[in-house]
């Protein structure tokens, strides 16, 4: 069992000893910490917005969430189930001092985390992070007086502002969406999917859609990660139903990959890829991706005229970057659009939005859209960590084997091969060393990946 603190928030699992998993001692703690730095920060604004996805422990930690900020003298306005970019859109339709996500993301349901926002709607700094986490480790927090505590306020209609506003985007063309007749079919694994997704597609004027693992149970029936491996019964589905084209959402809906009308995965690398394909024929500027994502997002933005920028991995680093070259588009090659002049956050329904809007207008099938980009191939791997694990060993005895190379020590290490590339870096969310490889070869990049992690092994 594991409790993570880091910049994406406070993540754990469900049961367990105080400390060592995310505990109701726990959530208790680090929300004090964070509604205690919040009101640091601006005084006046005692606002809060949170939600959170379909999780089995969701609604045990949603109650802990709100008690504690409101024994603070936080007012809090609650979303329930919801999404992560609606509850970053929320910090401003709000005008809140911050929020929170109650999601672990693609993690399985026995994880749970706080994700926190800042009054931008976006996740706070690592900076601000190392506060919070100063705070709950010393617990340096006061309570407020029975006369000052805060309020509670529900509000289920930010979803629909969300779509609204996805809707409104300019580069949104509903009424070729809505010409196409789409048939779509999505997995919106047993989470706040399956309310999101098809709100969106009936905005559009998408009528045939078909949802799979649609109950909010958060009993997810399959591993809630959108990876080939676990999307064969959204595949088969797409095929059976003669579907132009399948969704796949992870649990809290930042994340977007597609399938096919033949049933074969467009590839979760290639959903930024399209998507900036069509935001840079209309707008000339930059692009970011995170240093693990494919190379075909630079080929895409130098072929328009633009500037590529890697960044280190983590949305918030993704952000910053994006904020520093003035991009026009950027994300995670893991599925994550993020659209700066809609917010500054990774967000599936503006991604399928722009991707349908895009097949629209091309009057393409999504397998004729992918089979226009260059391929290339994606390996992706993981070793898991024992406790008291020395990753700087690890990395010095790799960076030793492959002194003759190129390499990167921005974050983890990437290694080049001539045209091939290696990432290796210790996960935000899970006590994991991820291991991403590409060629223009599927059996390179796999034979690399198996390589790099068998020079792990040796080093542990």
């Amino acid at each position: 069992m594991s409790l993570i603190k880091s910049i994406s928030g406070i993540r754990g699992t469900i049961g367990g000893k105080p400390g060592e998993t995310l505990s109701p001692l726990d959530v208790v703690k680090f929300t004090a910490a964070y509604g205690t730095w919040l009101m640091e920060q601006n005084p006046s604004n005692k606002k809060v917005v949170i939600g959170r996805d379909g999780r089995i422990s969701g609604e045990m930690v949603q109650r802990l969430v709100i008690s504690t900020l409101n024994a603070l003298g936080i007012d809090v306005v609650d979303l329930d189930l919801s999404t992560t970019p609606t509850v970053e859109m929320a910090v401003k339709f709000e005008n809140a001092a911050g929020g929170i996500i109650l999601t672990a993301s693609h993690n399985p349901k026995e994880w749970n985390a706080l994700k926190l926002l800042n009054h931008e709607g976006e996740f706070i700094s690592a900076a601000d992070g190392a506060k919070v986490l100063e705070l709950a480790a010393n617990e340096d927090f006061n309570f407020a007086n029975v006369d000052k505590l805060g309020t509670y306020t529900r509000n289920e209609t930010l979803l629909d502002k969300h779509i609204e506003a996805v809707l409104n985007y300019p580069l949104v063309d509903v009424a070729a969406i809505k010409k196409r007749k789409f048939k779509i079919v999505i997995d919106a694994i047993n989470s706040t999917g399956a309310i999101a997704v098809p709100a969106l597609l009936k905005a559009l004027g998408v009528k045939d859609v078909i949802v799979l693992n649609e109950e909010v149970n958060g009993k997810f029936a399959h591993n809630p990660e959108p990876l080939p491996q676990h999307l064969t019964q959204l595949c088969n589905e797409v095929d059976r139903q003669q579907a132009d084209l399948g969704i796949a959402v992870d649990p809290d809906v930042d994340r977007l990959c597609f399938v096919c009308e033949d049933g074969s995965l467009f590839g979760e690398e290639y959903t930024l890829v399209a998507v900036a394909d069509y935001i840079l024929q209309h707008r000339k500027g930059n692009t970011v991706s995170n240093m693990s994502s494919t190379r075909a997002l630079k080929d895409i933005t130098l072929k328009h005229g633009g500037e590529y920028f890697p960044s280190a991995v983590g949305e918030v680093n993704v952000v910053t970057k994006m904020k520093a070259v003035n991009a026009v588009i950027g994300g995670e090659g893991n599925g994550g659009i993020i659209v700066p002049d809609l917010h500054y956050g990774r967000d599936a329904l503006i991604g399928i939005a722009l991707f349908l809007t895009y097949l629209a207008q091309s009057k393409k099938s999504a397998k004729q859209l992918r089979g226009s980009y260059p391929d290339y191939f994606m390996s992706k791997n993981k070793i898991e960590l024992k406790n008291g694990f020395d990753i700087n060993k690890i990395f010095e005895h790799i960076s030793e084997k492959y002194k003759h190379n190129p390499i990167n020590k921005e974050d983890g290490l990437k290694i080049e091969f001539d045209n091939d590339w290696v990432h290796l870096r210790t996960s935000n969310t899970e006590p994991i060393i991820r291991i991403y490889s590409e060629s223009n070869f599927e059996t390179t990049a796999d034979n690399i990946a198996r390589r790099i992690m068998q020079d792990i092994r040796e080093s542990m």
